[in-house]
């Protein structure tokens, strides 16, 4: 339960006024249940006229009450008072029937209340839920990209859904019992204590024993709910993974394997969450059966109050075997609560894997403001590793970058090329840091990138990917991504530039035709011009190009090619490039090898050193 508080005071302070409202409905539930149910006893004993009601010839006056036992004294014979005149004025029958109307009356008080006491909770629930996702999915853009490369992109969509969804039908559900059965069950048992306190100290013997069933169960299926979440990822992975890979599993002919493959990872889901919820199917039987253990246990001892020592009264006997059949339900209900909460509080760890990660990329506290690019990019003594996992447990340092010195000066073009692997895209992502290097230091204007803003350095750059990555939106959103208030006539002139109007134009709904998931629509060439133009549209002083027209045919890499000459013009370039033919006219060549700068020089420099740049021109050619 110590887990459970620790989640509430951390989501639930913004909704304090309805967990208020609903604590004042529960007592008010409470109160208007006991007394409503406590005209019982005039009700029998009118029944039955038994002599369980002395005759009341006098009003007690409440200057006469000083102790707890003289108001529950001052209670009854005033209300005895009343009853009795009341039959002698208007006859049993009619006393039966006003009697009858009040507790109708004081029950629909109670669950008017009651509805009130749970519709307060809702807010709540549904507001705690929506804050969980919102905060994963800030986290998400928060978080560095190094991050990701070590995380499943399945494994973060069951937490935002699976296991979110837990949370609201474990944790959030639970709330409404949770803050209205300990008010019921402390309400009912101070009645019961009014009623009979040796009856009731005696039935309270068997409450520590329920309670210690409840836990040790629950302890269990939280370690089993862990488990079962954790499958629940590996099954999403999986969707995600032949989503993503549909085109190879059908060239390969591979569906009856990867069938085979998801078939034992749901198997094993489905095998975890059976035994997780046979286990919380435990929770009605068995406080069920510790509830008529207690019934019966009652029924012997309060007979025998009642039959041989005549310490408790037929009629209030009845009144308290009512009593406790009401706290026995918040009990049940409190029961179910504590088993519902362990696979919430699972859940919840595996969000928290999420909202609590480290953020790597950090602001400085004071950072400088920097608006424009007037000098040089300069990099200096950088060296850059990562840590890969061995199999023993431990992890090795690899260096992908090693003491690399280069200046970039404002204008000009810089090309980087060499082997797959040789720390080219590692190279250009310190600049915007997407990753923080270990030595060294990458400077813009000779300010270190970690002393800026990082919106400010951000948004000094413009990227155009190997992969076009664009949303499931229209043209002109994709275009405008990141530029507000773009009005239509920039988009419309980003798009000219970028070799990209006419096809747009010629789509069915023209810029405002939807290019589908990823730019699925939408041909190679078509989704990196739409790309160029959405780089053009921010007008970044600084461009990066990391391998723009390594994947298109040659009729698509010219019209891009002539679009990327136009965006180039009058900004400073930094260009990956594996076709070297597109890279001639860059004003220095810079080629990584085992992430060192090997060699650099303009195109015919490097040929004419007849070094490591030349046999891999000659390759190409």
């Amino acid at each position: 339960m110590k887990e459970f508080f620790q989640v509430l005071r951390r989501f639930v302070p913004p909704y304090k006024k309805y967990l208020t409202w609903s604590i004042i409905f529960n007592i008010l539930s409470a109160i208007l249940n006991i007394f409503s149910f406590a005209t019982l006893i005039p009700i029998l004993q009118i029944l039955f006229k038994t002599s369980d009601a002395k005759v009341v010839k006098a009003l007690i006056s409440w200057d006469n009450v000083h102790s707890f036992n003289d108001v529950t004294n001052w209670f009854t014979n005033n209300a005895n008072y009343f009853i009795q005149h009341f039959i002698v004025e208007v006859g049993a029958a009619n006393t039966l029937l006003v009697i009858g109307l009040l507790l109708a009356f004081m029950t629909l008080l109670k669950t008017v209340s009651y509805f009130l006491s749970s519709a307060t909770i809702i807010p709540i629930r549904t507001g705690v839920v929506r804050d969980i996702r919102n905060q994963l999915y800030q986290k998400i853009n928060a978080l560095s990209i190094g991050f990701f490369s070590e995380e499943r992109k399945g494994d973060i969509i069951a937490r935002m859904s699976g296991d979110v969804q837990e949370i609201e039908g474990s944790i959030m559900s639970s709330l409404d019992m949770l803050f209205k059965n300990p008010i019921l069950i402390i309400s009912y048992f101070i009645a019961l204590m009014v009623i009979s306190w040796q009856l009731t100290l005696f039935t309270i013997i068997f409450v520590p024993i329920f309670g210690w069933f409840m836990g040790f169960v629950g302890r269990k299926l939280k370690a089993r709910s862990i488990e079962a979440q954790s499958l629940w990822s590996d099954t999403m992975s999986q969707v995600e993974e032949t989503l993503g890979g549909l085109r190879i599993i059908k060239a390969f002919c591979a569906e009856g394997k990867m069938n085979k493959r998801f078939d034992k990872i749901n198997s094993e889901y489905r095998d975890n969450i059976m035994r997780v919820n046979t286990r919380q199917q435990l929770a009605h039987p068995m406080s069920e059966f510790l509830g008529t253990m207690m019934i019966i246990i009652v029924l012997w001892v309060g007979g025998i109050l009642v039959l041989n020592n005549h310490t408790l009264t037929g009629p209030k006997f009845i009144y308290y075997l009512v009593m406790l059949y009401s706290i026995i339900n918040p009990l049940k209900e409190f029961s179910k609560a504590g088993y519902n909460i362990p696979k919430g509080l699972a859940s919840m760890e595996r969000v928290d894997k999420i909202l609590k990660a480290e953020i790597d990329i950090k602001e400085k506290e004071n950072p400088t403001h920097i608006k424009n690019f007037e000098h040089q990019i300069e990099f200096k003594n950088v060296s850059f590793s990562y840590n890969s996992p061995t199999k023993d447990g431990r992890s090795d340092t690899i260096w992908v970058l090693k003491n690399i010195n280069l200046i970039i000066p404002k204008g000009k073009t810089i090309a980087l090329v060499g082997q797959s692997g040789g720390g080219k895209s590692t190279l250009v992502d310190l600049i915007p840091r997407y990753y923080d290097v270990q030595h060294g230091e990458v400077s813009i204007d000779g300010i270190n990138v970690k002393d800026l803003g990082i919106h400010d350095l951000r948004k000094l750059i413009g990227n155009v990917n190997q992969e076009a990555i664009l949303f499931n939106d229209t043209f002109r959103n994709n275009i405008s991504f990141g530029v507000e208030n773009a009005t239509d006539k920039q988009i419309e002139d980003a798009a000219k530039i970028a070799n990209a109007y006419d096809f747009i134009t010629q789509s069915e709904n023209g810029f405002e035709t939807n290019i589908g998931d990823r730019g699925s629509r939408l041909s190679g060439g078509q989704r990196q011009r739409v790309s160029i133009a959405r780089a053009i549209l921010k007008n970044p002083p600084i461009l990066i190009l990391d391998e723009a027209t390594s994947a298109l045919d040659t009729e698509s890499e010219r019209l891009v090619q002539d679009a990327l000459e136009r965006l180039m013009k009058t900004r400073t370039t930094v260009a990956i490039a594996h076709r070297l033919s597109t890279i001639k006219n860059a004003d220095e060549i810079c080629v990584l090898h085992e992430g060192e700068i090997v060699e650099r020089g303009t195109h015919q420099e490097l040929l004419d050193k007849d070094g490591y740049y030349k046999k891999l021109h000659d390759m190409q050619s």
